[in-house]
């Protein structure tokens, strides 16, 4: 009988493709152990077939940080500000959390400049105050990325017994500081109107 690979076939030769492995080995191994190298053998290519889709690593890791926060469905708006950005702030936060070093990943694209703008936009439009709104959207990013980093860190060291708490304990404690975080930095851009 022969035996069969329960993982999904990919595309090897395909930017998705690419792309759909890298997450795969990103919740594998972790940011750290992902290289080009170890991303083409699992491709069955050669490391210089990666750069036909992707300059280098970080245009990759890049793809890979829009894939993630791609995956933020946007919440219907309400009409309500402080509702509209919080669903926007949160479903951002649970795409960086829902992937192994997601948070970093994103956070190290975003401090290139490299990679799309969607979470801006999004959390700008949520905001929707204009000039304000970009400032305001910029600095929620920055405390969203930041928080989910915090969060990734403490989940990690839970995992090997170096941190008080444990993974459930980590997160539930850190969604109510999220929660209130983003309600300062709301109460923040009101008293700067």
């Amino acid at each position: 009988m022969e035996s069969r690979d329960p993982r999904p076939v990919m595309e090897r030769n395909t930017r998705d493709g690419i792309i759909d492995t890298a997450l795969r080995l990103l919740e594998e191994t972790g940011l750290p152990d992902l290289s080009m190298r170890r991303l083409a053998s699992s491709l069955g290519v050669q490391p210089s077939a990666l750069y036909w889709h992707f300059e280098n690593k970080q245009s990759l890791l890049a793809a890979v940080a829009d894939r993630i926060v791609g995956a933020a469905e946007p919440a219907p708006a309400t009409g309500d500000r402080d509702v509209d950005v919080t669903a926007a702030a949160l479903g951002l936060r649970d795409a960086l959390l829902s992937h192994r070093d997601g948070a970093e990943v994103v956070l190290s694209t975003q401090a290139l400049g490299l990679g799309s703008d969607t979470t801006h936009r999004r959390l700008a439009d949520a905001l929707g105050d204009g000039g304000a709104a970009a400032s305001g959207a910029t600095v929620l990013l920055q405390f969203i990325l930041g928080h989910a980093s915090l969060v990734q860190q403490r989940i990690q060291a839970a995992r090997f017994g170096a941190y008080p708490q444990d993974e459930a304990d980590v997160v539930a404690q850190t969604s109510a500081d999220f929660a209130a975080g983003v309600r300062m930095i709301l109460a923040g851009l009101d008293a700067t109107r």
